[in-house]
């Protein structure tokens, strides 16, 4: 274990000194079992940390603090695979029980109870080829309520992010010229980011970031900004592995590297899952945020394209709200 570059890591992120003898502690755990199959922490493949999953599971060992504490691990040791692996794996059930509350909001319990009945989320650290049947069922659940019914109630701010993480953005609306001139400084700026992570060789959220992956961003003002057609936005999802989505050729696993959805990504090279791609308004939620924290209300949102229908990318259609459309829409 790379115990001081751990540490060091966690400390520049805050992580009191009790915390932190958790966390080298549910390492070392991890290097016990490691040491019964032959392996090393710092030279580790996905496979063994699959393995370990299930048999924290079957010990009821399988809490999020554990898991939080080997993604970090990875992260931190630039073990850039098995860190995303664990991201994809533990993430993405907290949107669950947002669209639980969502649907209560709207409807009423009895509604959330009915169109949750059954639907069993499988363990903590389970393979995310368990999780698509349950997505596949909830959406269709939520289709029977009205496809309007559903998509409010997907499209919403799922992943619980704070609306303080874009004070900056709502100020650079307010000194901007036009729309169209805050779309191009955020999208610059976005392209700074990934250009640090790349000198760094840090991953980006769970992205790994090359030149070529700049390149992408840069050539397409769509991914990770937005572009603006009168009165709508047009945005496109960057992939999920970017790296890998620019390299495949397989239009299948193209669009497989390009799903985010952890809840849904195995459904697409499943032969026999199909789920509908109204589950994609939960990702425009998710693309929209920013945008009503930064106009100041509500947007509407429109699947465009979607992996989920047998595109390559996803992408979306935002209207603006009548106060932010220029006089001049063309």
């Amino acid at each position: 274990m790379k115990s001081t570059e751990y540490t060091d890591f966690l400390r520049s992120r805050n992580v009191d000194d009790d915390a932190i003898n958790c966390a080298l502690n549910n390492i070392a755990d991890f290097e016990v079992y490691l040491a019964h199959t032959g392996k090393d922490i710092d030279s580790l493949q996905v496979p063994s940390v699959k393995k370990y999953f299930t048999a924290l599971i079957a010990d009821g060992e399988n809490s999020i603090e554990r898991f939080r504490d080997l993604a970090r691990y990875f992260y931190a040791t630039g073990q850039n695979e098995v860190y995303i692996y664990i991201i994809s794996t533990v993430s993405g059930r907290e949107v669950l029980e947002s669209i639980s509350d969502k649907l209560a909001s709207n409807m009423d319990t009895r509604c959330r109870d009915s169109v949750f009945e059954g639907l069993d989320v499988p363990p903590l650290g389970s393979s995310p080829d368990t999780y698509p049947g349950n997505t596949c069922l909830l959406v269709n659940r939520l289709m029977d309520l009205g496809a309007d019914t559903c998509h409010d109630v997907l499209a919403d701010n799922h992943h619980g992010i704070s609306h303080d993480s874009f004070q900056k953005h709502i100020q650079w609306f307010k000194e901007s010229n036009s729309i169209d001139d805050f779309l191009e400084r955020l999208h610059a700026e976005r392209i700074m980011i990934l250009q640090q992570h790349l000198d760094e060789d840090k991953v980006w959220f769970e992205q790994e970031i090359t030149p070529e992956v700049i390149e992408l961003v840069k050539g397409n003002q769509e991914i990770l900004s937005a572009v603006r057609d009168g009165e709508y936005l047009y945005i496109t999802k960057i992939p999920y592995s970017p790296k890998n989505w620019l390299k495949e050729t397989d239009t299948i696993m193209k669009r497989y590297y390009a799903c985010h959805c952890p809840l849904a990504r195995e459904a697409i090279i499943m032969n026999d899952m199909e789920i509908p791609m109204d589950w994609c308004y939960c990702s425009g939620g998710f693309g929209k945020l920013m945008f009503d924290i930064v106009f100041g209300e509500s947007t509407e949102v429109e699947v465009l394209q979607s992996v989920l229908a047998g595109d390559s990318v996803c992408r979306f259609r935002i209207k603006l709200p009548e106060k932010i459309i220029p006089n001049n829409t063309s």
